[in-house]
């Protein structure tokens, strides 16, 4: 036989809150009275009919004791590494605080002149145009159609845009059209008064004149040097003949301002 002490212990752990032995336990405490008491059968009429009574079993299970459940507290992912909401107008603000820089345009121009006129004309190489060249042969034969001398000499050097392979110079549209502008203006100061200035070429066209392919054929007056004539670059020409019909009838209502002029 166990102490009382011990054989407490194993009830509890056991979860057996009250109990009652068979025989009398040596050195056991003496037995509540009130325990020793027959219990109540329930009534009959107070259980409802409905409900069927459990089936007894065998051996009585003790009643299971909740346990409690410790909540751990988890960050969330979201909460771990939060993104700011930026909203439709702060980007849009933010793009406009940061506008995209334009790449530089690449074009190369050589300034020459015939009689009283200039001819500002796209290098389709890159490099001055040469006695045999189709390019030069064409340019020929328009100054002589147009009744100007057909050995145009050259003015200055070519100007090859961009000025600087590296560097943080702003070479976008916006700088080519003032430097190629203010060069033109420039060299025609040293020279005799100029009747008309040709820009043949689209680069010629766009970073001289401030016009565009639209404009082919087209008079235009220029701030700071003023009348020009818009005419089709030479290799486009001679790819697209066609566009010389068009160039002859131009040629001949923008001739009469240079036709009355001396060589």
């Amino acid at each position: 036989m166990i102490p009382e002490l011990r054989r407490r212990a194993y009830l509890s752990a056991m979860q057996v809150a009250n109990w009652l032995p068979r025989v009398a336990l040596p050195f056991a405490a003496p037995s509540r009275p009130e325990l020793l008491e027959p219990l109540e059968e329930p009534s009959i009429d107070a259980q409802p009919q409905a409900t069927a009574a459990p089936e007894p079993s065998a051996v009585a299970e003790p009643p299971a004791v909740a346990r409690p459940r410790v909540e751990v507290p988890r960050p969330k992912s979201q909460e771990r590494n939060p993104r700011p909401v930026v909203s439709d107008e702060e980007q849009t603000s933010s793009a406009e605080v940061k506008p995209a820089t334009e790449p530089p345009p690449r074009f190369a121009l050589q300034l020459l002149r015939a009689g009283s006129c200039a001819v500002l004309v796209e290098l389709p190489t890159g490099e001055p145009l040469q006695g045999r060249d189709p390019a030069y042969l064409l340019l020929k034969d328009l100054l002589r159609a147009a009744g100007l001398p057909d050995s145009p000499h050259m003015i200055g050097q070519p100007v090859r845009w961009p000025l600087l392979a590296r560097g943080n110079m702003d070479q976008g549209p916006a700088a080519a059209l003032e430097f190629v502008q203010s060069f033109v203006a420039a060299r025609l100061e040293e020279q005799e008064p100029c009747t008309c200035l040709w820009l043949v070429g689209l680069p010629a066209i766009r970073f001289a004149g401030e016009a565009d392919a639209v404009d082919y054929n087209r008079e235009l007056q220029i701030d700071g040097i003023g009348s020009a004539w818009a005419v089709p670059g030479l290799e486009l020409l001679m790819d697209e003949p066609a566009r010389k019909a068009d160039l002859w009838q131009a040629m001949r209502r923008v001739s009469q301002r240079w036709m009355s002029q001396p060589e």
